[in-house]
């Protein structure tokens, strides 16, 4: 069960109203104009390199992008909804619609970004047959599909169509992800662990690095079912090993089996912080030659399981050393009042400074996770954990994000 304590002031969960977008005015000659004017509107977006489009800034600010995302509308098309991530106020879809050039099949939204922006996206399209009044947003959100126009795709968690994503020219790119013929691979094994702390079972995978080792620095990362079968964090793993980025490791990878277990786990639950601590370490002790020695154990996650990385350490400072929280749900719970919410933030002011070193990092669109993990990054800077690194990306609460921050994380934790 959860350990109880005094809550710290904080916020809740619900969302605020977003700052919209800035909206984007269209210089003369611009992409999408000399596009309507040619023959061929759907040709001209093949030769683009398919959709969205990226424009400069019309106001010639380099550090800036337009991005015009395409749908390619039939004659029942009633209405489209694009749907970067966290680019979109929950309580406003509507500022979220395209527009359909009057007379044709084109139908476009169009964002100013930073030029380091990235973020997966989807489409909702009303083809008719909707329901009305209050029910029609949530259905029309609940369609969500990929953008057939963008090869570029991500793996979708716990199964479905993957998403599509946009990469501006000065984000962070996933070279590190794509496996390199010439790397060594590690062994990736998948094994069914049993808790009897928590009265179940799930699967784990497990990397092991290639050319073996002793006493290795092990890393166990949160929704192994994400990282492992969906985006192959073995490739990531190996590269850095063969780079000399990090030195050679295991990595524990257990799974979050689903939706409502992973809720009920990853929230500052003590029993599932012992399982890590008293059954899968020991288990994977027992056949692999893992280190004991928490300055390199890193314990990672992201959003509820970065919260969750954050608390084991917090509870078991002597078995895990080393944090990697990204978006971590740091508002946790979720109460009314702003004094009941980010209660392990409270606890870490409440206690002594903890032989802990963390890792954080959060996404300026995340209007939930990024006030409470400023909170907890101050609280930090005021317990005295000068070696604590912040940082803060063009993103929002996405795994296009994240793959690249959780490598850069693992390099930082374990130079």
């Amino acid at each position: 069960m959860p350990l109880t304590a005094p809550p710290p002031v904080g916020t809740t969960r619900r969302p605020p109203r977003i700052a919209r977008p800035e909206p984007v005015a269209r210089a003369a000659g611009s992409w999408l104009e000399r596009a309507l004017a040619s023959d061929d509107f759907w040709g001209a977006v093949r030769e683009a390199g398919g959709a969205p489009v990226v424009e400069p800034d019309p106001a010639g600010d380099e550090a800036y992008r337009v991005v015009t995302f395409l749908w390619q509308g039939g004659d029942a098309t009633r209405a489209v909804l694009v749907m970067p991530n966290k680019i979109v106020d929950p309580r406003d879809l509507a500022g979220n619609l395209m527009e359909r050039v009057p007379g044709t099949d084109i139908w476009h939204w169009s964002v100013r970004m930073r030029a380091d922006w990235r973020a997966t996206y989807s489409f909702c399209a009303d083809e008719g047959g909707g329901p009305q009044g209050a029910a029609y947003w949530p259905w029309l959100r609940g369609s969500q599909q990929q953008d057939p126009l963008n090869a570029r795709t991500l793996t979708r968690r716990w199964g479905g169509p993957p998403v599509s994503y946009v990469e501006l020219p000065e984000a962070p790119h996933g070279a590190d992800w794509q496996r390199r013929d010439e790397v060594p691979r590690g062994r990736v094994s998948e094994h069914t662990v049993r808790s009897e702390l928590l009265g179940n079972e799930r699967q784990v995978h497990v990397y092991e690095p290639p050319g073996g080792g002793s006493d290795l620095p092990v890393l166990v990362l949160m929704d192994g079912e994400m990282w492992q079968p969906g985006l192959d964090v073995a490739a990531l793993l190996d590269n850095l090993i063969d780079d000399g980025r990090i030195p050679p490791l295991v990595a524990l990878l257990p799974e979050s089996v689903d939706s409502d277990q992973r809720w009920a786990e990853l929230a500052c639950n003590e029993g599932f912080v012992g399982f890590l601590e008293h059954e899968l370490l020991p288990w994977a002790g027992e056949w692999l030659p893992l280190t004991e020695d928490p300055a390199r154990t890193v314990v990672a996650g992201q959003s509820l399981g970065g919260l969750t990385a954050a608390y084991a350490a917090v509870t078991a400072p002597s078995r895990f050393g080393r944090v990697l929280a990204q978006s971590g749900s740091f508002w946790w719970p979720d109460r009314p009042d702003p004094a009941d919410c980010e209660w392990l933030t409270g606890r870490i002011a409440a206690a002594e400074r903890l032989p802990v070193r963390f890792w954080l990092s959060v996404g300026e669109q995340e209007w939930v996770a990024l006030p409470a993990a400023r909170r907890l990054r101050d609280t930090l800077e005021r317990k005295g954990y000068d070696d604590a690194a912040y940082r803060e990306y063009n993103g929002g609460h996405d795994y296009l994000c994240w793959r690249t921050e959780l490598a850069d994380g693992l390099v930082e934790l374990l130079k």
